[in-house]
């Protein structure tokens, strides 16, 4: 006969078994993932590319500049305070992507305008950067591509694009200095 002290005593051991298999297999589930579950993070020069920095001191008002970040084009205009103005006198209700310029640009350096150029119809890069580039009818930018016409701040006013250039995030490091990304 079975002592009853005994069986307890077995199904104690059996059921710390039990519970220390699953654990060491789960601590080894777990060091086997990490190196595949690690190889995921962004490399060094991918988290590099995520942000730049952009010194604005070279642009005068009026002008505009595109670089690339993550591999797109960004426009960077300084514009004048007619291009603001006008800006804020547009009727959103005219808009098909009604933003106020507000809404789009810093509101304690308006001067500034950051957008990604990219047309948001097809992905084609509008035009108006660069001297000598055609502006669209709006004095923004222009995409060949389907004739869509931004304007100075970036808002679809005709042509097929949907939306509005997108304004990706950025923040004022200075004055004359922004980090975008």
């Amino acid at each position: 006969m079975v002592d009853v002290a005994e069986k307890d005593d077995g199904i104690r051991r059996r059921d710390f078994i039990n519970v220390a298999t699953v654990a060491m297999a789960a601590v080894g589930g777990g060091l086997t993932a990490w190196p595949f579950i690690s190889q995921m993070n962004p490399s060094a020069d991918v988290l590099a590319a995520s942000k730049i920095e952009v010194d604005l001191s070279p642009i005068k008002a009026g002008q505009a500049i595109k670089l690339m970040w993550q591999g797109k084009p960004v426009f960077i205009r300084h514009r004048t305070e007619k291009e603001i103005a006008e800006a804020r006198n547009v009727n959103i209700s005219d808009l098909r992507d009604p933003q106020t310029d507000a809404d789009r640009v810093n509101t304690e350096h308006p001067a500034w305008l950051v957008v990604v150029g990219v047309c948001t119809h097809l992905g084609c890069i509008p035009t108006g950067t660069a001297q000598g580039e055609t502006k669209g009818d709006f004095d923004g930018w222009f995409c060949p591509c389907h004739g869509s016409h931004y304007d100075t701040s970036g808002r679809i006013r005709r042509g097929p694009a949907p939306t509005n250039l997108e304004v990706p995030n950025y923040v004022f490091k200075s004055d004359k200095l922004i980090e975008i990304g």
